[in-house]
């Protein structure tokens, strides 16, 4: 085997739904939405055999019921995928799809594999976040965990305790701005080239799905105020500056230079470095940090060379506490150009690939523009930073 370079080829998802009894895809499986990313995203890229595809890693943060027998083998039988196709299945709760894209994208690199499907899904109506789990007694008895870290929003919360600076109108402006960004990008048509529309069965018949259910382009400061904040009394974190509970699938094509050779195919972007890395469970929203203190250290790079982001917006606190770090304003344009996900929804496990399918758009539309980067707060205390080299680059 010889090492070569990875490129993300091209990568899809489905609209966001709302999840729960009201959302457009209660009535829809899991797998069904994963199986339609996949057949959606080799319909896009039929100079690819489907023979050739080495693996399917596919992740979720609930692995069982529609998410579960393991779903990457079992929804690639399901697209049609000749049995040939192997698959598997990854969790690392919000950053599932990314760890999707770096695993397979290690085997690539080291050219054990040549093209990879890499995704993820979360159908939080059908499996409520900690569904199903069973924390070992260890983890509060021995104060291994703080309490609050078994709540995503308490976690929001601790940030703005130990940043006070981050005060509840910095979130509220930036989730507003995110309402904003998302909304003009739906109005210039950057979103819907990436989305793969859903029929989905509903009590009133079938409807075709094809935009996020979630956006609240109407979204202003002064009806941030009245919001409740559901995690403590007189909190900061609120339905308005978080990202709302949504069902959603995402796909990706990951391939190695020979590949792209052989087939003729067209990389978006080349993969740089990755890092994942830890903190304290209960501040787990300030895990970009060191993840991509670690990614640029690997990458020989520095912050300044970085000329777009996507973050994910799991708490509008968590960007800002990564901004505030690194010295970043809070409207910088570089920074979420479309919107994220408090205006799109966070599909926990699915994220990831959201974030990819983004920053690829964003380095088409700015080929002076080298390096992006793609990064992630993860359940448990952990963060997650992928960075790419844009292929359409035309600096000197």
């Amino acid at each position: 085997m010889q090492s070569q370079d990875v490129y993300f080829i091209d990568g899809v998802r489905t609209p966001f739904g709302k999840a729960g009894e009201k959302g457009v895809y209660w009535q829809t499986r899991a797998d069904d939405l994963v199986v339609k990313t996949m057949i959606g995203l080799l319909e896009r890229n039929p100079e690819v055999p489907k023979e050739a595809i080495d693996d399917v890693a596919i992740a979720a943060a609930t692995q069982i019921g529609d998410q579960g027998m393991q779903i990457g083998r079992s929804a690639s039988i399901l697209a049609g995928l000749p049995n040939t196709v192997p698959g598997y299945s990854i969790d690392r709760w919000c950053a599932g799809a990314m760890t999707s894209v770096t695993t397979t994208g290690s085997a690539i690199g080291i050219g054990a594999y040549d093209i990879a499907l890499a995704g993820g899904v979360e159908h939080m109506g059908h499996h409520p976040m900690g569904e199903g789990m069973d924390p070992n007694p260890r983890f509060l008895a021995e104060k291994l965990v703080d309490p609050s870290a078994m709540n995503m929003g308490n976690t929001a919360e601790r940030l703005h305790d130990r940043f006070p600076h981050l005060t509840k109108e910095r979130a509220d402006a930036f989730a507003v701005s995110s309402q904003q960004k998302a909304a003009k990008a739906y109005e210039s048509g950057k979103i819907q080239k990436d989305l793969i529309p859903v029929s989905a069965a509903s009590a009133e018949g079938w409807k075709l799905v094809d935009r996020d259910e979630l956006l609240r382009p109407e979204s202003n400061m002064e009806g941030m105020q009245g919001l409740k904040t559901p995690f403590r009394p007189h909190g900061k974190v609120t339905a308005g500056n978080a990202s709302p509970l949504t069902d959603g699938a995402t796909m990706s094509l990951i391939a190695g230079e020979d590949a792209v050779k052989k087939y003729g195919l067209k990389p978006k972007m080349k993969m740089v470095s990755f890092a994942f890395a830890g903190v304290e469970p209960e501040v787990m929203g300030y895990g970009p940090v060191p993840a991509t203190l670690k990614a640029l250290e690997k990458a020989n790079l520095k912050i300044d060379d970085i000329g777009l982001f996507e973050i994910n917006e799991a708490f509008a606190v968590q960007v800002l506490s990564f901004l505030d770090y690194f010295n970043i304003a809070d409207d910088d344009p570089r920074v979420n150009p479309w919107g994220g996900a408090i205006a799109m929804g966070h599909p926990l496990a699915s994220s990831g690939v959201r974030l990819m399918n983004q920053l690829a758009g964003h380095f088409a539309d700015h080929p002076e523009v080298r390096y992006g980067m793609t990064t992630m707060c993860i359940g448990l205390g952990m963060g997650g930073t992928v960075i790419w080299e844009n292929s359409n680059y035309k600096g000197k």
